[in-house]
């Protein structure tokens, strides 16, 4: 397991370490909206465990499901290469692994941290931290073959639809992609500067990114790891892991006026205390328009909190919800369900320090909390997930962690779980 000042100085760990790319900071179709179904967790079950021979491994981001069922994610190291993007099918009582791409050719991308997303076409969109023309990360797009393909493993086309040119243009990490109706796509860069927002239009056969917001100014947030989402009226509401007036990050609104392009807004910057610090997760709305995200630092015992954010008048107010205890809280996204009750991964926190998966449930005016799976110290469950959780229509849960599983030799190469109601 990596420790915290670790994690934080570098990327999340690696089995050999040669994915490590110049970036000072590590740090998801996409269910971090609402869900159909409550989920109380009765049973746990790894549903997958990555190797060294052939699947990837580490897998940093949570996963996507399609409607019918099956599982897309990624992992951060790769079959002969950094990184690849796999599928698990549902078959009978078992699942069937899948590898749609590897990366590491000539000009193609290197270490897939972010998940993949169904786009408006139906095909699967992402990111790379590394490769690329510059070597400073791509977006891609992994389309399915347009014949029957009856081989065990029948790898989709990739197509890099864009290559970061370096400076503050570099690095996108943790956030998923999202897309608006005009089927443009938004998502963050988290160089060793400030990061920047950034749009992809297609234009054509090609695509033209156009920067948004460039972060690192005096009291501006700063690396916007979790990505960024878009409500109703097309404004873009996000996170840094940085900056603000206490340097413990920020919630920030992009607002689009003709003739004065993107505005930002600082909704909430964090104190770096009993309110959390370093939120390197992205947010969530609810059906009232308010927003949930997280920390990974800070909170009465220093293991990361849940907040909300509710509009009121010109401002927003913030509302703890919950604080964690332990050595680094979550790194993933929230996920809400029809009732209300929100869902997340820590990632060292938990009875055994090793990350837990958590429920918080309204009642009674606050929140309780319940930890469903706390994961253990002989890491044969899996350890320290980083990504999101997502929640099927019968209440199943899944995600996937970092570390742990009994695929490798030290237990390190992470898995894919289920928790069944």
């Amino acid at each position: 397991m990596c420790n915290k000042q670790h994690f934080r100085n570098s990327l999340p760990c690696t089995i050999s370490g040669v994915a490590r790319v110049a970036l000072a900071v590590a740090i998801v179709f996409v269910l971090t909206g609402s869900a159909t179904q409550s989920a109380q967790a009765q049973t746990y079950k790894v549903i997958y465990n990555f190797t060294l021979n052939g699947t990837g491994f580490q897998p940093y981001a949570g996963l996507t499901m399609d409607a019918a069922g099956s599982l897309y994610g990624t992992t951060s190291g790769g079959v002969n290469g950094p990184g690849t993007v796999f599928e698990l099918t549902p078959k009978g009582s078992g699942w069937v692994f899948s590898l749609l791409h590897r990366f590491g050719a000539v000009g193609d991308g290197a270490l897939p941290w972010a998940g993949v997303a169904f786009g408006p076409d139906g095909t699967l969109y992402g990111t790379t931290a590394s490769g690329g023309v510059s070597g400073n990360g791509t977006v891609f797009n992994l389309s399915p073959p347009t014949t029957i393909c009856r081989a065990v493993t029948c790898p989709w086309t990739e197509t890099v639809l864009y290559s970061f040119t370096g400076g503050n243009d570099a690095n996108p990490a943790l956030g998923d992609l999202v897309f608006d109706p005009a089927g443009n796509i938004y998502g963050t860069t988290i160089p060793a500067g400030g990061g920047v927002v950034y749009q992809l239009a297609p234009s054509g056969n090609d695509w033209t990114e156009n920067v948004l917001h460039t972060f690192g100014s005096p009291g501006d947030g700063a690396q916007p790891a979790g990505g960024v989402i878009l409500d109703d009226a097309g404004n873009l509401y996000g996170t840094t892991v940085y900056g603000g007036a206490s340097g413990a990050g920020t919630v920030f609104k992009l607002t689009y006026s003709a003739g004065l392009g993107w505005t930002e807004t600082i909704l909430y910057g964090f104190q770096g205390g009993n309110d959390g610090s370093e939120p390197y997760a992205g947010l969530i709305f609810d059906s009232s328009g308010n927003l949930y995200g997280t920390t990974t630092g800070g909170g009465q015992g220093g293991g990361g909190v849940v907040f909300e954010l509710t509009p009121s008048g010109s401002g927003w107010n913030y509302i703890l919800l919950h604080s964690f205890t332990g050595s680094y809280g979550p790194l993933g996204p929230l996920i809400m369900d029809s009732a209300g009750s929100l869902y997340g991964t820590t990632y060292g926190d938990g009875a055994d320090g090793a990350g837990n998966i958590f429920e918080l449930t309204p009642s009674g005016g606050g929140w309780t909390y319940t930890s469903l799976h706390d994961f253990s110290t002989d890491r044969h469950d899996g350890s320290n997930p980083i990504g999101n959780v997502i929640l099927d229509s019968h209440g199943n849960l899944y995600g996937t962690t970092s570390n742990g599983g009994t695929g490798c030799r030290y237990n390190n190469c992470g898995v894919v779980w289920e928790i069944t109601p």
